[in-house]
C-alpha cells in the first residue's frame, strides 16, 4: 500500500526543495519521484496552484534553442513552508506517538 499525499503535503515538499535552489519542472518532478510515487501529470497542477498563491514565481531561460521554465520559492512561498513544516512535526510526532510506541509503552501512554 502507497500512502497517499495531500495536497498540503505536495505544497510543502515542493516549496522546500524550490527553498534550496530554483528548479524547471521536469527536474522538480525527478526529485520528487525519487522518494514518492507521484507523476509529470500530478506536479505540474501543483506548480500552478503554487503559482497562483504567490508562493512561488516563474521565469524562463533559454536551453538547447527553447525555453525551460523555472520555480522559485517567494517570501510568502517561505511562510507558507514554514506554516507546513511545523504542521508537519506535530502531525508526524502524534502518528508515530500511536503507531509506534516507546518499547514496553502501551498505544495508550500507560
Amino acid at each position: 500500500m502507497a500512502m497517499q499525499l495531500s495536497s498540503d503535503l505536495m505544497d510543502g515538499l515542493v516549496l522546500s526543495l524550490l527553498s534550496s535552489e530554483d528548479l524547471y519542472g521536469y527536474a522538480l518532478t525527478k526529485q520528487v519521484q525519487e522518494r514518492f510515487s507521484v507523476s509529470e501529470s500530478t506536479m505540474y497542477p501543483v506548480l500552478r496552484r503554487l503559482k497562483a498563491k504567490g508562493w512561488v514565481t516563474t521565469y524562463d531561460e533559454p536551453f538547447e534553442g527553447r525555453n525551460r521554465r523555472y520555480y522559485r520559492i517567494s517570501d510568502d512561498g517561505r511562510a507558507e513552508m514554514t506554516r507546513v513544516q511545523e504542521e508537519w512535526r506535530v502531525f508526524s510526532h502524534n502518528v508515530n506517538d500511536l503507531m509506534m510506541p516507546a518499547e514496553g509503552e502501551k498505544v495508550d501512554g500507560k
